[in-house]
């Protein structure tokens, strides 16, 4: 997806080897055309696949979702990083460590929002370690819903999180795939994308 690779090379800032900070388009702010773009791409990477609901984890990844949603004519649910006090019980949950925080949230969605009726498709903001996917499959499983497959906005493909996700047997769809990050330059695995 040009777009989105020419925009994290004019925008995304390398911090280090490991962290790219998109912050002045998909996690802090949001630039609505780009979302537009990844939402209508994912629904056409799944549109033969009968999604009933999209899954994703608050915060970042709540806007290429709602724009799949769009796309794709299906209802969002967003697992939850802090329960509410309207979020006492009934509820599917998991643990999900982050990296890039480091730090081990407790996620979580009502038991009332997804069914065994669904076809799931998560979507999330960035793929490294696989823990927040992970974490998802997880409530989707426990729903006893059919995991459809991943749409991931951008994934960091020199870390393991796609090999976990495709050894267990999922599919994986990422818009930009990331090879690395050395010497404070981006670099795709499709090499082609200039500014």
């Amino acid at each position: 997806m040009d777009v989105l690779k020419k925009t994290i090379l004019s925008e995304g800032k390398v911090i280090n080897e490991g962290v790219l900070k998109v912050d002045s388009f998909l996690n802090h702010a949001i630039k609505p055309s780009l979302m537009k773009e990844i939402g209508e791409e994912f629904a056409m990477l799944f549109k033969r696949d009968n999604i009933t609901k999209i899954v994703t984890l608050e915060s970042s990844g709540i806007a290429p979702s709602l724009m799949t949603a769009l796309s794709l004519d299906c209802d969002l649910v967003f697992a939850r990083k802090r329960k509410s006090l309207t979020m006492t019980d009934h509820l599917y949950s998991a643990s999900v460590h982050s990296y890039t925080k480091q730090v081990t949230n407790e996620i979580a969605v009502s038991k009332e929002l997804i069914s065994p009726e669904d076809n799931i498709l998560i979507i999330d903001d960035f793929l490294a370690n696989g823990q927040a996917a992970l974490g998802l499959a997880d409530l989707v499983h426990q729903a006893n819903a059919t995991l459809i497959g991943f749409g991931i906005v951008i994934e960091k493909s020199f870390q393991p999180g796609r090999q976990i996700l495709e050894d267990k047997g999922y599919r994986v769809e990422s818009l930009a795939r990331i090879a690395n990050l050395s010497n404070g330059t981006v670099s795709f695995e499709d090499a082609t994308i200039k500014l």
